[in-house]
């Protein structure tokens, strides 16, 4: 099972946050929110909740819910309602809609001609699960590869599409499904992701487009313990031994006994 850590929250009108305060104090450091849907749809609640969340000091992101509509329309729905200043995060959800989908082809000119009319290269992110899995198959799509990928996959552990060498923000629950927590104080159950590095890389890389390095695995060590027992007046030596240290004293104390951890 890989491990979560949950920093990003999504929403929308189905389920806006009533306390940003609180959303921060339970560590969640950015929002995404839906502002658009199609060629004309935009989330009443948005403007208000954005205010709200900025105001208590979370990152704030919009994404469009991408269907089969004029491609051309719903790139100026987004653009006319949500036009994300440069610290914003923007976003295309694209996921199954059976006949209303979007077709891969549109879902790279809506992000292409997003990009350009922002003037943010490279930067919007994707959000996707099985229907990009389903869409490319086994190939590789350079575009789309060269962008963030947020992922949604309720399982235990993700797995995501091969465009990609890794996934930015893991959408592990919709406050039903996945591995828990489920629920935000501030907001009750709801779309949380997971963000593995610190909350100082997620404000860096939140609206450049940038991807930082993979977190460096957390050493583990084997556990031994040994029993000493000395007389009294003999001083005993112990010593951490690591796989990556010099040998180095740890401490020293007359007689006793001591658990040694290597």
């Amino acid at each position: 099972m890989t491990e979560v850590f949950p920093m990003v929250v999504d929403l929308s009108h189905w389920d806006p946050a009533y306390d940003y305060g609180k959303v921060l104090d339970s560590g969640i450091f950015g929002c995404i929110y839906k502002a658009t849907e199609g060629d004309g749809y935009t989330d009443p609640t948005y403007v208000d909740q954005q205010r709200m969340a900025k105001s208590a000091g979370l990152l704030w992101g919009a994404y469009h819910f991408a269907n089969a509509e004029p491609i051309s329309k719903q790139i100026d729905n987004f653009l006319r309602f949500a036009c994300p200043d440069p610290d914003e995060l923007f976003c295309l959800d694209w996921e199954d809609y059976g006949s209303n989908t979007m077709s891969l082809s549109n879902v790279k000119t809506w992000m292409k001609e997003v990009e350009d009319a922002l003037g943010r290269e490279g930067q919007c992110v994707l959000y996707s699960g099985n229907t990009a899995k389903e869409a490319l198959g086994d190939s590789v799509d350079d575009f789309l590869g060269e962008r963030r990928l947020w992922l949604c996959q309720y399982g235990d552990t993700p797995v995501w599409q091969k465009s990609w060498d890794r996934y930015w923000l893991w959408q592990y629950t919709d406050g039903v499904y996945g591995p828990a927590p489920h629920s935000i104080n501030g907001i009750g159950p709801c779309d949380i992701n997971s963000f593995e590095r610190s909350s100082d890389d997620l404000m860096a890389e939140w609206a450049t487009g940038t991807i930082g390095p993979e977190p460096t695995p957390t050493p583990t060590f084997d556990t031994v313990n040994v029993l000493i027992t000395a007389p009294p007046g003999v001083t005993v030596k112990v010593r951490q031994l690591s796989r990556t240290q010099d040998v180095k004293p740890l401490r020293e104390k007359e007689g006793g006994h001591y658990r040694h951890r290597k």
